[in-house]
This record gives structure tokens, sequence and C-alpha cells, in this order.
């Protein structure tokens, strides 16, 4: 099969596509021929080697949609189901193989290219909302990156939720329009977000700010946040870390909850399932939809990754196998 690999961390120059073996499945794993697979920003960490070391060759990709063309005797899946799921050792590649906890039946209603934008977003992002900062209907919320994969998610289901006040923050005020259409009441720069949430919300600030930013916004937003609010932290997309002191939590009785997919993913795969229910049938039903950027082909991986780098795209990125 078709797969890409790359040898060395570097820029999107190190993505190969190679001929490999296909995978060989275990009795609780399946065998997905895939039609898309997403590439998430966690992808571009990895090539670059900002998520730890690497054990090369490997093949990158988070999740994927496909049909099962193999089901090992204890999974309860059948050849011909139709699912997405998160695959072991990566997914830019024509076969994977996936766990049958990380792997999720959809319906012949939903396409292929909107079930591959959603599998990590999606399910991070109602996990965050509804799980981690326990959003209500009466707060006013802050979302990050407002026009990436994860934002788009977020403002969709707060504002699917009924969330009074959304304020998104963007790189850029021409991806305004974009953001405001998916949900956001308020949209403004990094540079001047925290004195915006403090006007839009008379002085007192956000009762939840979801941040995968990090670096100088973390601190930002801990100035722009209520007493007794929760600061969300699920990446750091800028490269940096965030910071704050002690006493920015206890004197104030604010919050800060970390969450991670990826360590979910590994420890907890079980609790993932109620998420991932619930998005699949948000969007067979049409309530939230993730526009499409652009589709690349196998062979074309080093351009969407470069997409991704320039930040130029609203919505999600697709690689076709």
């Amino acid at each position: 099969m078709k797969a890409v690999i790359q040898n060395e961390f570097g820029d999107s120059g190190v993505l190969q596509l190679v001929d490999v073996e296909s995978p060989k499945i275990d009795e609780d794993e399946v065998l997905i021929q895939t039609a898309y697979t997403s590439v998430n920003y966690a992808d571009i960490k990895s090539r670059k080697g900002n998520k730890g070391k690497g054990k090369f060759p490997f093949t990158l990709g988070l999740d994927v949609a496909g049909t099962i063309v193999e089901a090992g005797k204890s999974t309860g899946f059948d050849v011909g189901d139709r699912v997405i799921a998160f695959p072991i050792g990566g997914s830019y590649s024509e076969y994977v193989k996936a766990n049958k906890q990380l792997t999720y039946k959809i319906p012949e209603s939903l396409s292929f290219e909107q079930s591959a934008a959603m599998p990590t977003v999606s399910i991070l992002s109602y996990i965050l909302l509804h799980e981690i900062g326990q959003v209500r209907k009466s707060d006013t919320i802050v979302v990050h990156s407002g026009a990436g994969g994860v934002g788009s998610m977020l403002i969709q289901l707060a504002k699917l939720a009924g969330v009074e006040t959304i304020i998104a923050t963007v790189g850029n005020l021409s991806k305004e329009d974009y953001v405001k259409r998916l949900g956001a009441d308020h949209v403004c720069t990094y540079d001047v977000f925290a004195d915006e949430v403090l006007r839009h919300t008379s002085g007192q600030g956000a009762h939840v700010i979801f941040d995968s930013v990090a670096g100088d916004v973390t601190s930002r937003s801990l100035e722009c946040l209520v007493l007794y609010g929760t600061l969300v932290q699920f990446g750091n997309s800028s490269g940096s870390a965030g910071h704050f002191t002690t006493s920015d939590v206890h004197s104030s009785c604010r919050n800060v909850k970390g969450f991670s997919l990826g360590t979910t993913r590994k420890h907890r795969p079980e609790v993932l399932a109620p998420a991932a229910e619930k998005v699949i049938d948000l969007f067979a039903s049409g309530k939230v939809t993730l526009p499409i950027a652009k589709i690349f082909d196998l062979s074309e991986a080093a351009q969407a990754h470069d997409l991704i780098e320039s930040r130029e795209y609203e919505g999600k990125v697709l690689i076709r196998a």
C-alpha cells in the first residue's frame, strides 16, 4: 500500500510517499481502507520533532474516515462498516488499523469528507465544552484561535448549547466574518483581546477561556478571567509555554484545567465513546458542520502541511487516500 513516511525531523520536505506493508490486525482491531484523513496542528509538531523523539520511519495522522475491510473476531464490527477512528501508527496511508475502543460507526447519511474532518476536533471540543469547562448558558466564554479546527467546532457547539456570549480571537481580522458565521458574537485579535473581553463584560472578565495557544496568551487570559472563572489549557500552538503564578489562581479563586486528547486516547480510550456518539449525531443531523478548506492527495501531504503552517485557511484540511 501507499503511505507517507518520514525518516527525519524537519520541514514539509521530509514527507515521502512510499510503498509499505499493509498493517496486520489482532482480534481486537479492525483494518480500515482510508477514504480521507485530516491534517491537525499536532501533525506539524510531530513532523518537526516538537512532541518528543520519534522512531523512524513513522507515519503521521491522528484520525481517519473509511470502510472496514477486515475485522478482528472480538471487535463487534463487520466488513463494510463505515467508521471514523483514531488509528494505530498514523493515518496518512491507504490502509490503517485501529483498536475497537477507538473506532466508531458512522451513518450512511454522513459523507466521508465531513466524517474525516470531525474526529479529533469535534470529540475534543465536545469534551472541553461540556466536561472540562462545564460551560453554562449564562456564561461569557473566550475561544482562542477561533478560525482553526477546534475553534470552529467549539464556537458551533457553544452556540448550539445556548451560551450567552462567545468571544473569539484570530490572528488576522480577515477571518472575522468566517468566525461570526460560525456563531461568535465578538471577534478580536490576540494583541487586544484582554481589553476587549473586559470591555464586553463591564470589567468583570470571561467565565471560561479555552486556550490552545499558550505563551503570552495564557498570562493575558488570566488578566481577563472573572473571579471563580476557569482557564482551560489544551495546547501550545505558539510553541512557548504559558506562565502564571500561584497567586493568580488562589487569591482569585480561579481554576486552571488541562486536557489532552492524545493522553486520553492512550490511557482512558473508553471515555471517548459517549462524546463520539454525540458529535456523530450532531453532524448527521446537520446541526453542526465543518467547512473543508482544501483536499489534497496523499502525494501532496507536504503541500497540506505548508497550508496549515501558513494559517491562511479556514476550517479543516483533508488528505484523500
